[in-house]
């Protein structure tokens, strides 16, 4: 009779899946998802640049779909920032639902906005929490780093924020400045906080999650910009993207 080697134990701390290295299993997949968030994001801007909406209603979509799995899929080990991942999984969700709510044939402005406001409210509580083990990476909200955060985004979104206010109440959508307000604080404050952890990468897609934002704003509501659409496009999808790389380490 052969005996049966019994089962070598797995060192304490390692989850299944994890090979020895620091190789992990799981890490491949979240490339590929990565891989066709970034194939599928060009496709999404020439649909949106030669106006073909049905290409366009896929591949956008397909984006951050793509984005969320590859959050999901980051391995435990290969990131001090497990908690914030699942935060971030939760705000592409709802800016996933806001997509597809805004590029139905109907004004679903309000309801779109309402879905990305919860996912500036999900990215906000992702960037509060603290890696473990702490102070790793960098994670720290000094006083000067956020006034200074603060001032700057001040300075930048005051002048686009009034205009657009200005403009709503002259087209007799007054009814809209509120909910607008609420959501231009809330991006304001997911971008100082991003630019306050200590993490490039998340700071350079809220920025360009705020630029997004703007032009988005400014071309349905202020006047139409030169390629306007495109540019929300690809500035959101660049801000998404570099989010999600954020949580890798």
């Amino acid at each position: 009779m052969v005996r049966s080697r019994p089962p070598r134990s797995r060192p304490a701390g390692r989850p299944a899946g994890i090979r020895r290295g620091g190789r992990v299993g799981l890490v491949p997949a979240f490339w590929i998802l990565m891989a066709v968030a970034a194939a599928a994001a060009p496709v999404d801007w020439v649909a949106v640049a030669t106006d073909r909406t049905r290409l366009e209603f896929v591949a956008k979509p397909a984006v951050v779909a793509a984005l969320l799995a590859a959050a999901a899929v980051i391995p435990v080990d290969r990131t001090d920032l497990v908690d914030r991942r699942w935060w971030f999984v939760g705000a592409l969700a709802c800016c996933l639902v806001g997509d597809v709510l805004l590029m139905l044939p109907r004004d679903l402005f309000v309801p779109g906005l309402a879905a990305f406001l919860v996912g500036h409210a999900l990215f906000i509580g992702g960037l509060l929490q603290p890696p473990s083990p702490a102070g790793i990476p960098p994670f720290s909200f000094s006083p000067l780093g956020l006034g200074v955060a603060v001032l700057a985004v001040a300075a930048c979104e005051a002048v686009p924020a009034t205009v657009l206010f200005r403009s709503l109440a002259g087209r007799g959508r007054r009814s809209l400045i509120p909910p607008v307000a609420v959501y231009v604080g809330a991006i304001a404050t997911m971008v100082v906080l991003a630019v306050n952890v200590g993490v490039p990468a998340a700071a350079v897609g809220a920025v360009l999650f705020l630029v997004s934002d703007t032009v988005l704003a400014w071309n349905r509501f202020v006047r139409p910009v030169r390629s306007g659409p495109l540019a929300v496009h690809v500035a959101y999808h660049l801000a998404q993207g570099l989010l999600v790389l954020s949580i890798l380490h």
